[in-house]
């Protein structure tokens, strides 16, 4: 991966997150300069609201389709926001959109992805104090949706695995499989998997999204060791918060496994 890509960032320093004690997640980069954040609009409208599952694997294509851009690219006009975002936390603020406040949204700069009928957009990541109107004038409350039940995923395709130990609100969720994603990217262009990674920003970034069984969590969960050989040995990324909402500092809310 070109040292100058957004995503570039985010491998530099994933082994290192990983073993930081719980106590220290949340004094990071961000404790100088302004708090950076991505803003991912979910599209619920209020007669027809979308399926949870279907919606949480839009705002996951979502986050990483603006990653992947070519305006992200060295020299374009994405890449400076993009690369001051994923230097520092990649944050990301959730939050609902319906009606008119979609179509509003629909005019920022960013990339919109639609899986069964369930819309999502990433926008492009700023200073949270000097996000647009458009975005703060949104709401998170009333963006929880139902459990649904859905097929086991294709076995092609990779899987942002939900903890089966820690509830989330569907705009919580969204955040934390737009990491996963993210780092997913991340680690295959760390590894020198261009050509998968570009094959795979070919098809949109598509992901599973599932919650994991107690008993696939625990075979999954990347135990003590080195994260990368982890890594290279059975193709799995810890996404780990910070805490500031809904769960714990130190919880590991989604294991985002490559499955080509």
């Amino acid at each position: 991966m070109n040292p100058d890509h957004v995503l570039a960032p985010l491998a530099a320093r994933y082994a290192d997150w990983l073993a930081l004690p719980d106590s220290a997640v949340t004094s990071t980069v961000d404790d100088h300069g302004p708090v950076l954040a991505m803003p991912v609009i979910l599209r619920i409208e209020r007669a027809e609201p979308p399926a949870r599952t279907a919606l949480l694997e839009a705002a996951a294509a979502a986050a990483i389709a603006v990653c992947l851009d070519a305006r992200a690219e060295p020299g374009g006009p994405w890449h400076e926001s993009v690369l001051s975002w994923t230097r520092r936390n990649i944050r990301k603020v959730s939050r609902r959109a319906r009606g008119a406040q979609w179509a509003a949204v629909d005019a920022l700069d960013g990339r919109t992805v639609t899986v069964d009928g369930a819309s999502a957009r990433a926008l492009l990541p700023g200073p949270v104090t000097e996000m647009p109107r458009e975005v703060t004038r949104l709401q998170i409350s009333g963006s929880e949706l139902p459990s649904d039940v859905v097929d086991a995923p294709a076995p092609d395709v990779p899987v942002l695995w939900l903890n089966p130990g820690a509830a989330m609100t569907a705009g919580k969720a969204a955040a934390q499989v737009g990491h996963g994603s993210m780092l997913l990217a991340a680690l295959l262009g760390a590894s020198g998997e261009d050509e998968s990674l570009a094959e795979w920003a070919a098809e949109g970034g598509r992901c599973a999204v599932r919650t994991a069984s107690p008993s696939t969590w625990a075979e999954l969960l990347p135990s003590a060791g080195d994260p990368w050989e982890v890594w290279r040995a059975r193709r799995v990324v810890a996404v780990r918060d910070a805490g500031f909402t809904e769960v714990a500092p130190g919880t590991v809310t989604v294991l985002a496994q490559w499955r080509r």
